[in-house]
């Protein structure tokens, strides 16, 4: 089988960040990646869990939300695939850095979080997911559409 895109990145090169990770047609597949690869350090499942109801409720209840297809955590628990149609570059970091900031400073009930919407809803770590967040959030604080690609981070 031929290797998939993901796979051909060398994961040793980059860290905290958001990437471009493919583009097919009208369909942009970003990397939101919130510890460095292989790094030792890994978004605990409860914490991951959070991020990702809190990340894709705020990203399809937003202004961009028409253009998300999809939000969801890396197996290898290191970030998250963000997939977005027809939405601009800059748009898409305005989103994450929104969203981010919104799990940064969310407190209350997780949405989705009952035995009826969720198929483990007693996994959940709030306090973890807001700090875990916070890397990121720094890290894209004067990101750019230049710094999407992962050859930039390789100079």
């Amino acid at each position: 089988m031929k290797k998939i895109a993901s796979f051909q990145v060398d994961h040793t090169k980059f860290g905290v960040g958001m990437y471009i990770s493919r583009i097919d047609g009208d369909i942009v597949t970003y990397d939101v990646r919130m510890v460095r690869p292989n790094g030792g350090v890994y978004v605990s499942n409860p914490s991951l869990h959070t991020i990702e109801h809190l990340f894709a409720t705020f990203a399809r209840n937003s202004r961009f939300g028409a253009n998300v297809i999809y939000v969801g955590p890396m197996g290898c628990r290191t970030g998250f695939y963000l997939l977005t149609r027809n939405l601009p570059h800059e748009d898409a970091i305005t989103l994450v850095k929104e969203a981010y900031s919104f799990i940064a400073e969310f407190s209350g009930e997780i949405p989705g979080n009952s035995a009826v919407e969720c198929g483990n809803y007693l996994e959940h770590d709030l306090d973890s997911a807001r700090k875990d967040v916070l890397p990121l959030l720094e890290k894209l604080e004067n990101y750019t559409p230049e710094m999407l690609d992962y050859a930039y981070h390789m100079k």
